[in-house]
């Protein structure tokens, strides 16, 4: 999937893997040139490549708030 909009923090994506946890969404937050994601099941915290991150993202589940104003 190439990802031709914006990332925000506060975006939700569903990876193409699950994690351990058995959670399969992800909250951005942090944006640059690594991206920071929270899984929304057992809040564990990883840092990926532009690069991976973008090569995992299956869709976008929500967006955040600033990609409204």
């Amino acid at each position: 999937m190439e990802i031709s909009e914006k990332l925000y923090v506060g975006d939700v994506v569903r990876m193409r893997k699950q994690h351990p946890c058995g959670g399969d969404e992800w909250e951005i937050v942090r944006v640059g040139a690594d991206i920071g994601i929270v899984c929304r099941t057992c809040q564990h915290r990883v840092l990926l490549t532009r690069r991976k991150f973008v090569r995992g993202v299956k869709q976008f589940v929500a967006r955040g708030a600033e990609s409204e104003g």
